[in-house]
């Protein structure tokens, strides 16, 4: 068992000009599950894997491996393994890639075997990347995250576009590095790509917390609830707080722990608020994280 060391992010805000990409974000990453980090396209799930490498310099809060920044690690490929925006030579072998990676960060060149191996690629890794399918080389980006033998890995997307057979090998791959005690955060804009993977949840949109727990808490949040907008929220909020209604806001609406959009109607009508959306949500855990993250993709 490896000594875990989780990942926590504290009030953390990133603005680019007058865009706030993320917004006072704040959660845990345990040792020993795997973590899937969702939202949409633009959500801001990049821009906070990017200030927790060290890729960009937040403008308030803190993100840490364990209290430690990344750029403060003495040693990070054996700390933290990250796929993020991986770029290959393409007229460079998958081995040799891998050398000059080991060789900077001083690390001994047995890993690289080890790691083509573990990924299941040293059949073709004499071979120049640019051959490379897009299974091959999300194979080996992983096998990069694995050269220093880290306790942590964090992964950018490294599900999409894979074919039936690589996205389930990649699911054992990721559940076999948490059974080690490893911390494994995975991000994605599609819950039904991670979530046979994943015990763990952490969904965004546009760059704040709507939702933290266990997968199995969103299944719950998965029973019949109905949505209701108003162009003034804050009155609603206060009429389905008068009512008892318990709600949670998404992009779409609030969300409200009522499976009867009747009495979520009239709790608006007795508090005189407009309503320009009134409706049952169906069951199903897809149909719960769409309605946090308000079903669509963000510019």
């Amino acid at each position: 068992m490896v000594d875990g060391i989780p990942i926590e992010i504290s009030g953390l805000t990133k603005r680019f000009g007058a865009v706030t990409a993320v917004d006072d974000l704040g959660f845990t990453v345990q040792p020993g599950r795997v973590t899937g980090f969702l939202g949409p396209n633009g959500a801001g799930k990049t821009t906070t894997l990017r200030v927790l490498l060290g890729l960009e310099r937040p403008d308030a809060g803190t993100a840490t491996f364990g209290g430690t920044p990344y750029a403060a690690l003495s040693r990070p490929l054996e700390t933290v393994g990250a796929s993020l925006d991986a770029s290959f030579h393409p007229g460079r072998s998958a081995r040799n890639h891998l050398r000059v990676y080991a060789t900077a960060a001083g690390i001994d060149q047995a890993r690289v075997p080890a790691v083509l191996a573990q990924v299941g690629i040293e059949e073709f890794a004499d071979r120049r990347v640019g051959g490379y399918s897009l299974g091959m080389r999300q194979r080996l980006a992983l096998a990069y995250t694995l050269l220093g033998d880290p306790a942590v890995f964090v992964l950018d997307e490294p599900i999409n576009g894979l074919d039936p057979e690589g996205i389930k090998w990649i699911r054992g791959f990721l559940q076999a590095l948490a059974r080690e005690g490893r911390t494994v955060l995975v991000s994605s804009h599609l819950l039904s790509e991670v979530q046979q993977s994943v015990d763990d949840v952490v969904i965004i949109s546009r760059g704040r917390l709507v939702k933290r727990g266990t997968l199995a808490s969103l299944e719950l949040d998965s029973a019949p609830r109905t949505i209701v907008d108003s162009p003034d929220r804050a009155a609603l909020a206060a009429a389905l707080d008068a009512a008892g209604l318990e709600h949670t806001e998404g992009r779409s609406g609030f969300i409200v722990a009522e499976p009867d959009p009747a009495r979520v109607g009239h709790a608006a009508f007795v508090g005189g608020v407009e309503l320009s959306a009134l409706h049952r949500l169906k069951s199903g855990l897809e149909d719960s994280f769409l309605s946090l993250v308000g079903g669509g993709e963000e510019q």
